[in-house]
């Protein structure tokens, strides 16, 4: 049974305030779930997490509605100081092109994409957008698993997109499991916008 805290409609520092009462109150091993509407208080309460050294995922539940669970198995003090810093997202662009990454054993390039897209995840500065294509669509696909880093990092506000084309030709376009489907036209409007663009 999870201890669930309605952060809906409040801005930062709020659910921020309200989570570090939770986790002082919680006494037992116990889940902490926040729910709030903005991108910004899941990176703060992402933060709050990673400060508490506590395991935390986040996911995009609906329109404007995101969870941010904790898993506390011990009591947590947090820090009295409530940072809430803007927004982390820079005009950085991911291209991903494949489900592998590099050349070589296909296994390997498996493993080593699911450890690059966790490392995205983790970056002080998360990217704007991450656009998948050719095979790189299966990585948003039921099964992926990637699926929780790319849940995790579009409940912070980037843009997860597949191109609807390569969905279509691997058959996958009823098993997209995050983000939205996009076209050629627009990946390559979102390229050319970019400040800086990374292929894995």
């Amino acid at each position: 049974m999870s201890v669930v805290v309605d952060a809906l409609g409040k801005q930062c520092p709020i659910p921020v305030v309200m989570a570090k009462k939770a986790l002082a109150e919680l006494q037992t091993p116990d889940t902490l779930e926040i729910l709030v509407d903005n991108e910004a208080a899941v990176q703060n309460l992402s933060k709050l997490a990673a400060s508490c050294q506590l395991p935390v995922r986040a996911e995009k539940t609906g329109e404007k509605r995101f969870s941010v669970t904790m898993e506390v198995s011990a009591p947590v003090q947090p820090a009295e100081e409530t940072v809430c810093a803007p927004d982390a997202r820079g005009d950085l662009v991911v291209a991903v092109g494949s489900n592998c990454m590099g050349n070589g054993e296909e296994a390997l390039g498996k493993t080593l994409m699911k450890g690059f897209l966790y490392a995205v995840s983790q970056l002080p500065k998360l990217p704007k957008t991450i656009l998948f294509y050719n095979s790189g669509a299966y990585l948003t696909c039921a099964g992926s698993d990637s699926l929780e880093d790319l849940k995790f990092m579009e409940a912070q506000g980037v843009e997860i997109r597949t191109c609807g084309t390569c969905l279509d030709f691997y058959k996958l376009k009823e098993t997209l499991a995050v983000g939205s489907i996009t076209n050629m036209y627009a990946i390559a409007e979102t390229l050319a916008a970019a400040g800086k663009v990374i292929k894995p």
